[in-house]
């Protein structure tokens, strides 16, 4: 492998979260017409990976053709593998830094960016936080995994879950990612939408295991838990065909850098009613316009979230329409396609510069 690798992405976190999901995307564009290596662990549709060491050994000569390699990171750890290759080693690598956080870093991680070769934003309010940055590249998806179907009831069917089809929530159970707020929109929700079925796919970890519990024992006293279900962690390979079966994709954090899952089910064709974090107004599209595809409410507005979710799943028309338009943006502005032109230009300005 010496020598004949362009780009090592580095995938060192072994669990599936949102930062694996985009460089899982943007890698099975790379590997097209760049020669690839992932570094790690294994991540859906992309070359299986290499470890640590055989990168490094790899990366000892210059890809051919090249000036040096990319090392393409997005986390602290990451970051200091390729400082270890580049300012130790003295390895022919150059570092690429995607950042997605929109607000201040702490002091070890602002100093490992500032070592950077380039640093890529996701969106200007991400690009005001890093130093360096080459270019505000949005994350994309993979809207060809991610698609509608022509039955949603049959797919919704075909996942096992109860009901007539699913209201969807996807992340991390804690506080931070409001899986409590959800859950109090859907309590106020579902008595007036006797086909649903709420779902919360993540995991509770450590000291957020006691916050799982209280909002189970929430639930329960709600009379709700056949209808609010808190199955875990999805697999990667199972989400599209969980949110093809879902008429509706619920994202309430209280705080989010940039947050994907709401254009996974854009790219199903489902509506998204989200929090006004992250970059989800900029998905939704301009309230009462022809291009809007969901709606934004205030940060912790759970009765807000719900009385959209009523509005929306009671009106047939204007679900369709807005299941139509979310699909569309979803191609048209978020497709994977184009985060990957903008992280391959990045790439050519620092090869140029040799």
């Amino acid at each position: 492998m010496a020598g004949d690798t362009d780009v090592y992405v580095t995938n060192l976190n072994p669990r599936f979260t949102g930062v694996s999901a985009t460089a899982a995307a943007v890698l099975s564009v790379q590997a097209r017409d760049l020669r690839v290596a992932l570094v790690g662990h294994a991540l859906p549709g992309c070359p299986l990976p290499i470890t640590r060491r055989q990168a490094v050994a790899a990366a000892r000569v210059a890809p051919a053709g090249r000036p040096f390699s990319i090392w393409h990171v997005r986390r602290n750890p990451e970051m200091q593998l390729a400082l270890f290759a580049r300012d130790v080693l003295r390895l022919p690598v150059r570092i690429v830094f995607t950042s997605a956080a929109q607000r201040r870093h702490s002091a070890w991680p602002r100093w490992l960016i500032s070592r950077m070769d380039a640093v890529i934003a996701t969106t200007e309010a991400a690009a005001g936080f890093v130093p360096g940055v080459q270019a505000v590249v949005p994350h994309g998806v993979d809207t060809t995994r991610f698609h509608p179907v022509p039955d949603r009831a049959a797919a919704w069917a075909a996942t096992g879950l109860p009901g007539e089809y699913g209201i969807l929530t996807v992340g991390r159970i804690r506080p931070e990612k409001g899986t409590d707020l959800f859950v109090q929109a859907m309590i106020r929700a579902l008595p007036r939408l006797p086909g649903a079925v709420a779902v919360v796919a993540g995991l509770a970890k450590g000291g957020d295991e006691a916050f799982l519990a209280q909002l189970q024992a929430e639930v329960a006293a709600a009379g709700l838990t056949d209808r609010i279900l808190f199955p875990g962690e999805v697999p990667a390979e199972r989400m599209p065909a969980l949110m093809q079966g879902c008429r509706l994709l619920m994202a309430l954090p209280r705080y989010e850098g940039y947050g994907v899952t709401p254009i996974e089910a854009m790219a199903c064709g489902v509506p998204i009613i989200a929090s006004r974090t992250g970059h989800f107004a900029e998905f939704a599209g301009r309230p009462g316009g022809n291009d809007q595809a969901g709606i934004v409410v205030a940060l912790e507005d759970a009765a807000a979230a719900a009385e959209a979710a009523v509005a929306l799943l009671t009106d047939d028309a204007r679900h369709a329409a807005w299941s139509a338009t979310a699909r569309d943006r979803a191609v048209r502005l978020f497709g994977v396609g184009r985060e990957a032109a903008g992280i391959r230009a990045v790439y050519d300005a620092l090869w140029a510069r040799g």
